[in-house]
């Protein structure tokens, strides 16, 4: 979800904003939410066991590419980068960043 969430928000009304956004939560797909300083992720996930949230808040910087811009679509990898605070929209082929 691009727009800044309100991260005091639980489980269950992350999920609500989810399904208004896209109109359902996908089996093992995650959904990001930042706040409004883009220093605090939370990534909700959904299978058929149940659902889980983790969060991940930064000490320093912000995460990359936050806000606006955020493709609605990330691969693996660039979720990976993304949760751990890396510059995931310079993420290549194979893994690889590019810098620009």
């Amino acid at each position: 979800v691009s727009e800044a969430t309100d991260l005091r928000a639980g489980m269950d009304t992350l999920r609500t904003k989810a399904i208004q956004r896209f109109g359902q939560v996908a089996p093992h797909e995650a959904y990001v939410f930042m706040n409004r300083t883009h220093t605090l992720l939370k990534l909700l996930m959904h299978d058929a066991m149940g659902s889980w949230l983790c969060v991940r808040r930064l000490h320093e910087g912000r995460f990359h590419g936050a806000g606006s811009r955020m493709n609605p679509a990330l691969s693996a990898e660039q979720l990976q980068a993304l949760a751990l605070g890396l510059p995931w929209h310079r993420l290549g082929e194979a893994g690889i960043y590019r810098y620009c």
